[in-house]
């Protein structure tokens, strides 16, 4: 479903990804890993089609069609969406409406299914406001129900563990499961190898370059007691 291939990006006269090649297969959770500061999120960033992270080399290719040049909307349209590491910044409308946005067909019992996934009671929270009286580990919840209720399909999570540190680890695996089960292809971007091992494959990236790829564990283990740290993370 998705193909990097030879991916480099230049940011600020700085090369922040280079050579960066693997694949995902369609209802498939693929997991990359890296330490913070390693490149990760500059890479969900230039499969989602944010600005500044045009590749300079290389290809992005979904469902066999290069999507290098496309806008960040029509890349949507294709059925790709991004959960942000910083938690949901709609204001003023209530939960359940910011939940519908997205949704084909508007199901009520679905958004409510969604907020319980994220162990949100929907009683609480579905007439409230998506302001600053939420915290922020309540917006980023609320973000990952949108994304179960958008039913993409492919979404690139950035760190879900960020900031929802109140949501257990099963859940968090219940969660990808569940939205891998329900169609959805997953690319897990994490810092955590437990987090990690929710994925069958995996990737590490570490100073922009693609350290290791292949079975999970493997590339768990390889992180775990091979990868330093870099230089400048110390």
């Amino acid at each position: 479903m998705l193909k990097i291939e030879n991916l480099n990006i230049q940011k600020d006269n700085k090369v922040i990804l280079r050579e960066i090649d693997f694949e995902v297969n369609p209802k498939e959770i693929y997991g990359i890993l890296g330490p913070n500061g390693a490149g990760k999120s500059s890479l969900a960033y230039a499969i989602m089609g944010c600005n500044g992270y045009r590749p300079n080399e290389g290809r992005i290719v979904f469902d066999g069609k290069e999507i290098n040049n496309l806008p960040i909307w029509e890349r949507a349209r294709l059925g790709i969406t991004l959960a942000w590491q910083q938690e949901a910044r709609f204001e003023g409308i209530t939960v359940e409406d910011y939940l519908l946005l997205g949704m084909k067909k508007k199901d009520r019992a679905e958004v409510e299914g969604a907020l319980q996934n994220v162990v949100l009671d929907p009683k609480e929270y579905l007439k409230r406001k998506v302001d600053k009286t939420l915290s922020g580990g309540e917006r980023k919840r609320i973000e990952l129900a949108a994304i179960f209720t958008m039913r993409p399909r492919l979404a690139i999570l950035d760190e879900p563990d960020s900031g929802i540190d109140m949501l257990a680890l099963d859940r968090i695996i219940e969660f990808v499961r569940d939205l891998r089960d329900r169609g959805t292809t997953v690319v897990l971007i994490t810092h955590r190898a437990d987090v990690a091992r929710i994925a069958k494959r995996a990737a590490l990236i570490g100073e922009g370059y693609l350290v290791k790829q292949g079975p999970c564990q493997e590339v768990v283990e390889y992180f775990e007691t091979r990868c330093l740290v870099c230089p400048q993370f110390k």
